[in-house]
């Protein structure tokens, strides 16, 4: 078996399909075996791939953005689509018979700040006619923080991945009222990047057949089918809370059959972005993203 290093900025349910490659025995049929670690401050994904200590991360084309408005060459660039919607959710203390985005407004809203949900969150309540800057935005810290600061009193609504708000709808901290992916609709969220060397590999290749079929595993299979396989992966949460978790990412249409990432979900990214002012212009698909090859 040969090694494949693969990183991830983020270790959720959310990103089932890699999980899924990884505990599936996907790899293994390639000749494949995975050495997986999560990102920190200290060892960031960028570092690592182009050092080559990690052939490929989870990430986001968006991670792109900010080294294209600076002009730079993209090395690293995205070649396969993870989620195909954002996966952040809205809880709230009390039930809403009939949420709407304004609620938000004057309110005390534990908020996600990492770069991407925020600006989503931004661009949903633009677009359903609600103001970001009415909302008491708290930023609690990491997604740990975060859940411990609402689990402490602390905030009306809070703003998370699954499967944190199914997890506080369990213990009944909390109530789910809004999906901020099925606000938005399709939009090129979460990928795969690698360097553009690495993707000419016959390793390259073959991941990417294990991938795919990842992928087809997880939008094929029922929520408790793939719990069975990454449960152990996710030893924190509960079984019944991740089965929850993937029907209702599965019921979002999170996941496609199609791992290319593709023109109508990068425009409403870009979309998005423009809104939020973290880009000047409209950068083209072919900027950062490439077409997988396998």
């Amino acid at each position: 078996m040969a090694q494949i290093n693969i990183m991830a900025l983020r270790h959720s349910a959310f990103y089932a399909p890699l999980l899924m490659t990884i505990k599936g025995g996907f790899l293994s049929k390639q000749g494949l075996e995975a050495n997986y670690t999560v990102a920190t401050p200290d060892n960031p994904i960028d570092k690592n791939l182009l050092a080559g200590t990690a052939h490929l991360s989870q990430s986001a084309p968006a991670v792109s953005f900010a080294s294209l408005e600076r002009g730079e060459d993209q090395e690293i660039v995205h070649f396969a689509s993870i989620n195909d919607r954002d996966g952040f959710y809205l809880t709230a203390r009390e039930s809403y018979k009939d949420f709407k985005w304004s609620d938000l407004e004057g309110q005390n809203v534990l908020v996600d700040h990492l770069f991407q949900p925020l600006a989503t969150l931004r661009y949903v309540m633009h677009i359903n006619g609600a103001d970001f800057n009415q909302v008491k935005v708290i930023d609690a810290g990491d997604v740990a923080q975060m859940d411990a600061a609402f689990r402490q009193g602390q905030g009306t609504f809070v703003h998370q991945q699954g499967p944190a708000p199914q997890q506080l709808e369990q213990d009944g901290l909390g109530h789910m009222v809004a999906s901020v992916g099925e606000a938005l609709g399709p939009i090129a969220f979460s990928s795969l990047c690698a360097t553009r060397d690495w993707l000419k590999t016959d390793m390259a290749a073959s991941f990417l057949e294990a991938y795919q079929q990842g992928m087809d595993a997880v939008i094929n299979l029922s929520a408790a089918q793939i719990a069975d396989t990454i449960h152990d992966f996710l030893p924190g949460i509960h079984r019944e809370v991740l089965v929850k978790t993937l029907d209702d990412y599965k019921k979002l249409d999170t996941w496609k059959s199609n791992i290319s990432i593709n023109t109508n979900s990068y425009d409403n990214l870009l979309k998005v972005f423009l809104h939020s002012g973290t880009i000047s212009r409209s950068y083209p698909l072919s900027s950062c993203v490439v077409t997988p090859t396998y």
